[in-house]
């Protein structure tokens, strides 16, 4: 399997836009694709390092943009796969990959001869001329190579190569035991009784899980991956709400072989040892010093100020739900799995609203076509159009293709939507190919979410929740999509991790934007809208459970900050893992039993197997700048292809290519304000 004729990951797809051949792919194919792939890319280098010629912006920076073509587009490939299809082959697989890729990352990163090139360039980049992406690449590039350490001694890279290849096995490890510990923990219901509350296409769904596990009769409900589940608002046995909600903090921390507890306590101690090796106090110091937020210092104070009012309006929820409790007689005090149950309870006693009820309203199709797809239409004018003919890696993954408004092609949208056991767990944006117009490239990106599919013929009904995910989640996917940069170094959503979120979240106002909301949100049945009261209810509720949103969020992103905060020597000592988060949120004043924390460490993928490590901030940091722009939409007319233009232009068209708070003052013509956040989560006063 090591040629182009025999192995399709060695040659570039023969699929329109590049779409990789995923029928013809199998997983014999990726070892030997990625040790050519790795060898092509080490003699590129190799010839750009050992250059004779004296250094230049062409030879050196645009020649290594250049390289690497071959193993970007395997591992685009197969990343894809290990995260939304994981089988246990691609599993074994991505074990033994993990300390190649980290190993070959640090051989070029870390290479004296090539650093010495980029930095020669570098220190007469005033004299070069270069201007706009041209000038930025040779600043990223030298900065990057710098903090990972490319300037320090043959000593200290052994070290951090071994420690970096150690990290990316375990964070592998991590991700295996978080998925076979939340498939194992999938609750089973004997009866539909004990899921009394939940809609036909959910207890469908439910019924489905466990068919597949030959358990016909029965009901199977998967887990989430954050702490809650949207079913904990409608189950009206608090029996059932009791089993999900312990199911779901359990995992990777049941003392069997899916345990995460070591795994993350020695992450963590890798990391800061990585950290003291590139000369910073701690990991959380490493990461945001290259963030738009400068200092773990700048992090906290936002989050400080953040916690006190919301821990404050939790409390107030709180009592508010204890009250239903109390005045039906039962005589408990609320726990965590009740708190959505009498969330709905109580905003259906002061808004007259009852938001379980809602799902009719909310068919995916309709969503996705006359919703997500209609808002990107009216503010930008590119169009979709299915291409069934056009196959994704799975089966269930569907790909439109998207043209800019004069009709050219822009790219290709994936869209892979329900859970299955093989898939990790959340909702995320990746690219299958980046734009480049050096290497000649238009975008294929993919939105995966989590949603459970209902038995066939049933119609999938969203809850709010999973329409906002969806509204989030594209909003990655069009700034990957509307991306219009030459280097891949900048393509999509390469900018800073506490700056990505931004697009998705500016994506989520329309979701109840009037002619957005009249478009989509239609009865499944009757195709009545949803009525225009309802909506005022929402709006006007919008506020309401704002304190617990605000303090699980702020609790997770408190617990990323101490874990990633401790030093060598904090580390050097065995770590009780529930006493430790115990002890970070009683000190930021977020230790609500009744308020658990969004993510708890053992199951806190973004943290410790994905990229959010010590950024899980990002979102608030992130939101500083949605709320800003939500607030600018409004003031000038909304969704309107003028609006679309200049935010694409200014904004979602740069990617990486300019330092991201410049790119926002060019579109705001200041910068951000944190007054329409705070208004927006109940924090003013």
């Amino acid at each position: 399997m090591t040629d182009a004729a025999t192995n399709p990951l060695l040659a570039p797809s023969p699929l329109p836009f590049g779409l990789p051949d995923y029928p013809n792919i199998r997983p014999e194919h990726y070892l030997p694709a990625f040790e050519q792939a790795f060898a092509s890319h080490r003699a590129e280098i190799d010839a750009i390092a050992t250059s004779s010629d004296a250094p230049t912006f062409e030879n050196t920076l645009v020649a290594l943009e250049r390289s690497g073509e071959a193993l970007g587009r395997v591992a685009r490939i197969f990343y894809t796969v290990s995260s939304a299809h994981a089988t246990a082959e691609i599993q074994e697989i991505d074990e033994q990959l993990a300390p190649l890729m980290a190993a070959h990352h640090d051989a070029v990163t870390l290479d004296a001869r090539l650093y010495g090139r980029v930095a020669d360039v570098h220190a007469r980049l005033d004299d070069l001329g270069l201007e706009g992406e041209d000038r930025y690449l040779v600043e990223r590039t030298y900065r990057e190579m710098t903090g990972a350490g490319a300037g320090l001694d043959e000593t200290d890279k052994t070290v951090l190569t071994e420690l970096n290849q150690q990290l990316s096995m375990l964070t592998t490890t991590f991700e295996k035991n978080l998925l076979a510990d939340t498939n194992d923990l999938a609750v089973l219901f004997d009866e539909a009784a004990e899921l009394d509350g939940l809609t036909e296409g959910e207890l469908s769904a439910a019924a489905r899980n466990a068919a597949e596990r030959g358990l016909e009769g029965k009901y199977v409900v998967t887990l989430t991956l954050f702490t809650g589940h949207p079913y904990l608002s409608s189950l009206t046995s608090r029996a059932s709400r009791e089993r999900l909600m312990a199911a779901s903090r359990s995992r990777g921390r049941r003392g069997n072989a899916n345990d995460n507890r070591e795994v993350l306590t020695e992450i963590v101690r890798l990391r800061s040892e990585r950290a003291r090796v590139l000369g910073y106090d701690s990991h959380a110091a490493y990461v945001t010093a290259d963030e738009t937020a400068g200092s773990p210092e700048a992090v906290h104070e936002l989050l400080r100020r953040l916690a006190v009012p919301a821990a404050e309006n939790a409390r107030r929820e709180q009592a508010a739900l204890q009250e239903i409790i109390d005045s039906e007689g039962d005589g408990f005090p609320l726990a965590a799995h009740d708190w959505a149950f009498y969330t709905e309870r109580v905003r259906a006693a002061r808004y007259d609203l009852d938001r379980t009820a809602l799902r009719p309203w909310f068919e995916a199709e309709r969503v996705l076509v006359d919703g997500v797809f209609r808002a990107a239409t009216d503010l930008y004018g590119i169009t979709f159009t299915e291409r069934a003919d056009l196959p994704a890696y799975h089966p269930e993954a569907r790909v439109f293709e998207v043209r800019n408004e004069d009709g050219s092609h822009l790219g290709l949208y994936v869209l892979d939507l329900y859970t299955r056991d093989s898939k990790r767990g959340g909702a995320w944006m990746n690219s299958i190919v980046s734009q480049s117009a050096l290497r000649g490239t238009a975008p294929i990106v993919i939105n995966n979410l989590n949603v459970p599919q209902p038995a066939p013929g049933s119609p999938t009904l969203l809850t709010l929740d999973e329409v906002t995910t969806l509204f989030h989640e594209f909003g990655h996917a069009l700034h990957g999509l509307f991306a219009t940069v030459t280097y891949p170094h900048f393509a999509g959503t390469s900018v800073f991790r506490d700056f990505v979120e931004f697009p998705s979240q500016v994506n989520e106002m329309w979701i109840f934007w009037p002619e957005v909301l009249a478009s989509y949100a239609r009865h499944v049945d009757t195709d009545e809208p949803l009525p225009a009261d309802v909506v005022q209810k929402l709006r006007e509720s919008e506020a309401f459970n704002q304190g617990f949103a605000t303090s699980e969020y702020l609790a997770a992103s408190w617990i990323d900050q101490a874990w990633h905060s401790l030093d060598g020597e904090d580390t050097a000592v065995a770590i009780d893992v529930d006493a430790f988060e115990a002890t970070a949120l009683a000190d930021i004043g977020l230790d609500n039993p009744a308020v658990p924390t969004r993510y708890s460490s053992t199951y806190f993928a973004h943290i410790f197997s994905g990229g959010y490590s010590a950024g899980y901030y990002s979102y608030i940091w992130s939101e500083v700048l949605d709320a800003d722009t939500v607030e600018w939409f409004r003031e000038n007319g909304g969704l309107t292809r003028e609006n679309g233009d200049r935010f694409r232009t200014r904004l979602l068209g740069v990617g990486g290519s300019k330092d991201p708070l410049e790119a926002y003052r060019d579109f705001r013509g200041r910068d951000a304000r944190i007054e329409p956040l705070l208004q927006r989560r109940g924090l003013t006063g």
